[in-house]
């Protein structure tokens, strides 16, 4: 989330098996996160969450559980951490512990497209999974249709709008209240700039078994927003119909595309919805997008707050903390105090570049006012000098 700043003074198993991600402005910590422009640069790293559609919905506490555990995890799981991957498998487990649908392969809710949130093996199985389900850019969906005369379930890789998508299909049958089995037999690319569509070059008739697989859906929300699901590889699928409000957000800074009118959208909602006025938490904060434009200077970007870390102490205390490079990192710390409402003055007046144990202090002072717009546990919006927006996640 963000810290504002206003300076005053300066499967889907894609194999034979379906398996199943933002850009986000990453605080850059080294000069070749910077994506150039002739007279300006900007840093900007994807953190995917997945938008499907844009109405609020609900979930119940322990499914609200799982969402919180797949705030902030990048590549659909590739590059989780162990304590994400072990937060989403306790959540996983609870509710596949609970009464959700009984049946639901019988059930209407299972029918339409999801799309893919996590899969515990983002990197394995077929060559589109290996290729596709990791990458943050493209949006992964899974479409069941069991009630028709041709039961089918399609994988379908998302490009963007402008380009298209390719979209895996297998003939589908219901084994039992959990189980679909499928066998993939066609495969194709829809392009937007072509009249026709281009066949995916993978012979599904010569791959004999290793076109055929089931998934077991192990829980489906009487909502029928949200589905996990296990395939034959073993590997955990969490799907959802529809997003909520942090989850649209983060897609939107995953995209690059309307990220101010998203965050717009997310204050005014939350605004709505009255939530109580958030707090500065302690932590340490990744900042993943800045509506600012960066300097050609580093350090100016650093201690502006525009890179790297944030990391809040109860006590009072802040500190921007930026790795450079070669083991080197810049350090800059200061105090805040609220002022008004949401609002923070904070003073920085120590800075350093740090190398293991030693520093070599730097002459450098900031006045800034932070306006702190929206905040959760793993959330930070704030709202700075110019009205710049920074969106952080929680890292720590």
């Amino acid at each position: 989330m963000a810290v504002t700043f206003h300076a005053t003074n300066t499967s889907l198993h894609l194999n034979a098996h379906p398996q199943f991600s933002s850009r986000k402005s990453l605080p850059c910590s080294s000069s070749k996160l910077f994506k150039s422009s002739p007279k300006r640069k900007t840093c900007v790293v994807v953190i995917r969450s997945s938008v499907v559609q844009e109405q609020d919905i609900s979930f119940t506490d322990e499914e609200n559980q799982l969402v919180d555990a797949l705030i902030g995890i990048q590549g659909r799981g590739r590059s989780a951490s162990p304590q994400q991957l072990n937060d989403v498998e306790q959540a996983v487990k609870v509710l596949e512990g609970l009464q959700g649908i009984p049946d639901p392969t019988d059930s209407s809710l299972i029918e339409g497209r999801w799309q893919l949130m996590f899969t515990t093996r983002p990197g394995t199985a077929s060559p589109i999974q290996r290729t596709f389900v990791g990458v943050d850019f493209f949006s992964v969906f899974q479409e069941i249709s069991l009630r028709t005369n041709d039961p089918r379930v399609s994988n379908i890789v998302k490009f963007s709008d402008a380009i298209g998508e390719l979209k895996v299909e297998a003939a589908a049958s219901i084994k039992d209240g959990k189980r679909i089995i499928f066998r993939f037999d066609r495969a194709a690319f829809s392009l937007k700039f072509l009249p026709f569509k281009v066949p995916y070059p993978v012979p599904f008739r010569l791959l004999g078994d290793e076109a055929k697989g089931w998934l077991d859906t192990t829980y489906l929300s009487p909502s029928g927003n949200l589905r996990i699901s296990r395939g034959n590889k073993g590997t955990t699928f969490v799907l959802q119909k529809k997003t909520e409000p942090r989850q649209r957000l983060l897609s939107a800074i995953s995209t690059g595309t309307g990220v101010a009118k998203a965050v717009d959208e997310f204050i005014s909602l939350n605004q709505k919805i009255g939530k109580d006025e958030p707090e500065l938490l302690e932590g340490e904060w990744q900042m993943i997008w800045s509506s600012q434009v960066e300097t050609d200077s580093w350090l100016e970007n650093a201690g502006n707050g525009l890179m790297g870390k944030q990391i809040v102490n109860k006590n009072g205390q802040l500190k921007f903390l930026v790795d450079i490079a070669l083991g080197l990192r810049f350090s800059m710390t200061g105090t805040f105090v609220k002022s008004d409402g949401n609002t923070y003055d904070v003073t920085m007046d120590d800075a350093a570049i740090l190398a293991g144990p030693f520093g070599y202090p730097i002459e450098m002072g900031r006045k800034i006012k932070l306006q702190l717009l929206y905040s959760d546990e793993k959330m930070r919006i704030t709202r700075g000098y110019n009205d710049i927006l920074f969106v952080h996640l929680l890292s720590k």
